[in-house]
């Protein structure tokens, strides 16, 4: 029966089984009011051909949500005290959502604030001296030295902020806007997030050295003339940079886009060079913000949602920016390709090209480089939102749900030469840049998996299990159960399954089963499990980003490995750094 018939029939109170002649379209919009008037019910408004194809995701567009079903929706049964019972809840709701928007901006201000105001172990890099342009200008507010509790009570309350968010912004905000209420809106998130990296940009570097280890190979190559794919920092002990590093001894394990790009900031001194790269960060991180949220909406899932999963998460801004850490543009850099293979447009030999620059500048940006390539062809997402877009049947799980085999091998072989023509792009630049040892940084991250960091997965676990230190085999293990749900995941995606939520799944993998595992690492699949519909995989990412901030809290070292040998605040010595 016509939609407008029904219409037409509930508001004659006629059964459904009578024929209806369609009123005008004047009567049948009186007709509705008068319906609505008697029975107290909200009638769903007219069906949107373009309701989850669009760029605007129904989440963030009241308008273009049924309002309720007839005969008891969501919203269409309740009136009298249930609808103002529930309208208090979402009230509730949305006021949490802002409460946790101002404890992160409060948190994110004191934090830095705190850093700046004098030598304290949130700035490892203090070890080169205190200098006004190290402390930055919020050490003009007086406000510290923090001390490592304050510090961490102020974590645990930017955590419990972004956990407020994410529930005022996520599985009940569709609700919301379906019951006529906004909730917390997408500007609000994106300025919290604009603010906090601001705020961010100003501060000392915390956490870790990282960016004068950037400035220091940098410098090799400017101010030396050596390659820092074969050569160290301490081979250059009279560089200003020397004292502000922690590793001195290892090569660079950065692709050669960044570390070229980086050769810019040797001529501005360490002042200017650890300001142009802590913009950078911040570049990278607003990117991937912004790609992020329009891959989600293109997906038909919700734009504030995936802003404040990725933008406010706490490792992305404590660890990730507030340390200049060049993992936010390797993220950027997905989330670009998200956002290129998302919609009805999309453009997955373009994606596979921002892959391949994210290679350029670390290599953890190319596990999803084949995941990619083959979910192109047989597996256009229609909406993340109605897990339409997922080839498990909307399960989550990676392993459960219904297959869609693809045939379609021409578009995944036009998509795999793109991302080869990409990747032989940046050994091409590379070669320009280094000559012979272009592809010297795969030589540092070998020499990177031969250590340990204290806190990694299969460390922790060799210590659980009474284990003396972490021996090879014990490591070889991880690996080969990495190996196994890599392997697994790309069958999966060969098959049907969404790309997306499988590349997610195997960087969760390669977190846990790698030795070197660092705090912001757990940035990677943010962007992945920001667009996918998978409850399993967000939970299991916020797991994994809970555990990397609690291993720099003072209250995990009972359960942790003792504190002594955690190498101090990440990267005070050896290359814990990195």
């Amino acid at each position: 029966m016509p939609y407008d018939d029904q219409i037409d029939l509930r508001a004659r109170g006629e059964g459904s089984s009578t024929p209806a002649r369609p009123l005008p379209s004047a009567a049948r919009a009186a007709a509705r009011v008068r319906a609505q008037s008697k029975s107290n019910i909200r009638l769903p408004a007219a069906p949107d051909d373009r309701q989850w194809h669009g760029a605007t995701s129904p989440a963030e567009d009241p308008a273009r949500l049924p309002t309720g079903r007839v005969g008891g929706g969501f919203s269409g049964g309740l009136g009298g005290e249930g609808a103002e019972d529930l309208g208090r809840s979402f009230a509730w709701l949305t006021l949490l959502g802002w409460a946790g928007l101002a404890a992160i901006l409060a948190s994110v201000l004191l934090i830095c604030a705190g850093a700046a105001g004098g030598p304290s172990v949130l700035v490892p890099a203090r070890t080169g001296g205190w200098y006004g342009w190290l402390a930055g200008p919020l050490r003009g507010l007086a406000v510290g030295p923090l001390s490592q509790a304050s510090a961490q009570t102020l974590t645990l309350t930017m955590c419990a902020g972004y956990l407020a968010v994410l529930a005022a912004s996520g599985t009940r905000a569709r609700a919301q806007a379906s019951a006529g209420r906004p909730g917390l809106p997408l500007w609000a998130i994106a300025a919290t997030v604009v603010a906090s990296n601001a705020i961010l940009l100003l501060g000392p570097p915390l956490i870790s050295q990282d960016v004068f280890g950037y400035l220091a190979f940098a410098r090799l190559g400017v101010v030396h003339g050596l390659d820092p794919y074969t050569h160290v920092a301490a081979e250059m002990p009279i560089d200003p940079v020397i004292g502000f590093i922690g590793w001195p001894y290892q090569h660079s394990p950065y692709g050669p886009l960044f570390t070229l790009a980086s050769y810019a900031s040797a001529p501005l001194g360490l002042a200017g060079g650890l300001w142009a790269l802590k913009a950078a960060a911040v570049a990278g991180s607003l990117a991937a913000v912004a790609l992020t949220a329009r891959a989600a909406g293109l997906l038909g899932g919700s734009r504030r949602f995936a802003a404040a999963f990725v933008g406010l998460n706490p490792v992305m801004l404590e660890l990730a920016v507030g340390g200049a850490h060049n993992d936010t543009l390797a993220i950027a850099c997905l989330a670009g390709a998200l956002a290129l293979t998302a919609g009805t447009r999309a453009r997955p030999r373009a994606g596979a090209l921002a892959l391949a620059a994210g290679v350029g500048v670390k290599i953890s940006a190319g596990i999803a480089l084949p995941f990619l390539v083959l979910g192109a062809g047989g597996n256009r997402s229609v909406g993340a939102g109605g897990d339409r877009s997922l080839g498990t049947g909307g399960d989550g799980a990676l392993g459960a749900g219904r297959e869609r085999p693809d045939s379609n091998w021409r578009e995944r072989g036009r998509v795999a030469l793109a991302a080869l023509a990409g990747l032989a792009l940046v050994a091409l630049i590379g070669l320009i840049g280094f000559g012979s040892h272009a592809l010297g940084f795969l030589n540092a991250i070998g020499e990177q998996q031969q250590m340990v960091a204290v806190h990694s997965v299969p460390a922790e676990t060799a210590r659980l299990v009474g284990l003396s230190g972490t021996p090879r085999w014990w490591r070889h293990c991880f690996t080969a159960a990495f190996v196994v749900v890599l392997v697994y995941a790309l069958w999966r995606t060969a098959r049907g399954a969404d790309w997306r939520q499988a590349a997610g799944w195997s960087t969760l993998a390669l977190l846990i089963a790698t030795a070197w595992l660092l705090p912001w690492y757990a940035i990677w699949p943010l962007p992945l499990a920001a667009v996918c519909a998978d409850w399993r995989l967000r939970t299991a990412t916020l797991i994994v980003c809970a555990y990397a901030v609690a291993i720099h809290l003072p209250l995990a070292d009972p359960l942790l490995s003792a504190p002594v040998h955690a190498l101090a605040q990440h990267g005070a010595s050896g290359g814990l750094g990195r």
